[in-house]
This record gives structure tokens, sequence and C-alpha cells, in this order.
């Protein structure tokens, strides 16, 4: 039989046959030595094929072979173990949920998750989430960070999944779409999903005040079938993202606005760091480059750790 993982709890997968039927499945030992360098051999999204075995009380299946994915989203642990974690598989799009505080996102973990989108080639969607909740010097900075990103060419709303403010919106994006929502604990992913479809009633958390940040309500990725047309999978908060298996001279290449002028740099392996006549820092130094976005290039080739510094300006 045929069908689609759903649900991944590490040991046990729920997979919907073609028919509409769900099945509760493991997967034989052999998955985990091919080559696969990763957490979960399986993921969320991905097309299987699988045997069903009638244990008496309760039917479960084998998975025996996974499809080739046409896309996934994949992390690296920001742990000391460095283990690879694939997120969700065969998506149409992703959603990343940002909040200026409470839980603060800053951009170099935004700029992580762009690359990694564009690396795999799944397009990315910014959602400024909370908007009801901030002051106008609040507002401000997100109306900034929104036109930065809107510049490079990265679709951008204000929302409030609270009050349902451009809830609409992002549900036209999602129609006849297989969607992700991402973002650090407490930014507001399940209670969006709950303002999208609220049948789903999905559990959600206070933020803790002490560390303005969220605790855990989604434990593992888990697809939905939604009224309207559409496949949203719901994601665990991360706190971190590494990237994962990208050489430091093709970084610059998920960078839209440093690929666009890479063809301007008299060298045409330019890293953009410490080459001369690089079109790319003379377009920083005219302030056509953001600052922050280049700061988290820097950070990429370098092999450094994520900057958990709210860095909304990006000064030098």
């Amino acid at each position: 039989m045929k069908g689609t993982v759903y649900k991944s709890t590490g040991s046990w997968y729920s997979v919907k046959a073609e028919d509409g039927t769900f099945y509760e499945c493991r997967i034989k030992g052999k998955f985990r030595l091919k080559g696969i360098k990763s957490t979960n051999p399986v993921s969320v999204g991905d097309l299987v094929t699988f045997d069903v075995e009638d244990q008496g009380d309760e039917v479960r299946g084998v998975i025996t072979d996974i499809e080739e994915r046409k896309n996934y989203i994949i992390r690296k642990s920001v742990n000391l173990s460095k283990q690879t974690h694939i997120i969700a598989a065969n998506l149409d799009e992703v959603f990343l949920l940002i909040t200026l505080n409470n839980p603060p996102t800053s951009t170099s973990f935004i700029d992580r998750f762009l690359v990694t989108s564009e690396a795999y080639g799944i397009p990315a969607i910014l959602l400024f989430n909370k908007i009801d909740s901030y002051n106008e010097e609040e507002l401000d900075e997100v109306k900034y960070l929104a036109a930065m990103y809107r510049e490079i060419g990265y679709k951008c709303l204000g929302i409030s999944a609270v009050s349902g403010k451009n809830v609409d919106k992002v549900k036209e994006l999602m129609k006849g779409k297989t969607s992700m929502f991402s973002g650090h604990s407490g930014v507001g992913k399940s209670t969006l999903v709950n303002a999208i479809e609220p049948n789903l009633d999905l559990k959600t958390k206070q933020i803790s005040e002490q560390h303005l940040q969220g605790k855990h309500t989604t434990t593992f990725a888990e697809m939905f079938d939604l009224e309207f047309g559409a496949q949203i999978i719901d994601t665990p908060g991360i706190k971190g993202f590494g990237i994962v298996d990208m050489e430091k001279e093709e970084i610059g290449g998920y960078f839209p606005e440093f690929f666009k002028l890479k063809n301007e740099c008299k060298f045409n392996n330019c890293l953009h760091i410490d080459e001369p006549h690089c079109a790319v820092k003379k377009a920083l130094d005219r302030n056509e480059v953001a600052w922050s976005r280049y700061r988290s290039y820097v950070q990429m080739v370098n092999g450094e750790q994520e900057n958990y510094r709210v860095d909304i300006y990006g000064e030098k």
C-alpha cells in the first residue's frame, strides 16, 4: 500500500493510505543503514510504501520504501551532538513565524531559515505575529524588517493569530498546498493553526515570563488536512537553526541580493569578505545591502553559531 506520513513520534509513524485510512507503522531497520545522516530516516510529508500486518486486536503497518523527496527542510542541532534532523518533506511553501519579543526572533535565525529554504527550493513567507501587542516603536521595527525582506523578494505579512488580523490572507496563500509553520517556541504556531481551523483545537501555552521563551506544546511534527483544501504541518518550536551540508563558497548563492551582484565582483569565486573589488561590499557601503544580512552571511561562512541577540537595524 502507498500513503503519506502524517505524524512521526520517533519510532512509530502515522500513515494515511490512499483510501484515507490511517495506519500506525514502524520502519524496517535497514532504513537506518541507507546512508541517511539524520536522526529521523522517515519524516512527516514523506510518501511511503508499507505492508499491513494483522496483529489480532489491531492492524499495523511496516514501511518498506520511501519515495524520492521533491524537497525537505533540514536543520542541524545547535547542541553538542550536531545531529541533523529533517523537519518535514515534500512542501509547497514554508511560513516562518516571527515575534519581536515574547519571545525574540533574531535576524540571524531568520536568515539561516531562509538560506535553508532557498537551498532546498521551497518558497518561504515571513509572518510577523502578535502585531496587536506592539507599541508604536515596535510596530516601526516590524515595518523596517518587513520592508527589508520584501525588497529582497520575500513575501511578508503582519498578522495576529489572537485577533485574527490577516489570518484570511494566510489561508488564501495556503489553498491547495502543503505548508509548514515554523519558528521559536511561543511565537504562536499552534494558535495560528487554531485560528485557521478552529476544529483542530491544538494545545497552546503561555510564554515563560522569566525567560521570554515559549514552552514546547508541539512535541512532534504533525500534518493536518484543512477544510478549505490544504494541508498544514505544525512543528515543534526550534531554539536554533544550524545550516547543513553547505560549502562556504555556495552560501552566498542562497542570499538572493548577493547572488544578483555576484557577476559584478572582480573574482568569480569571491566570498564577499576579504577580496578586493567586491560588488557586495560596495553595495553594503552604499546601504543597498542590509548589515544584518551581511553579518548573518559572515557567521555562516565562518561556521559560527547563531547570534541570539535581536539585531533589528544591523548597525556596523
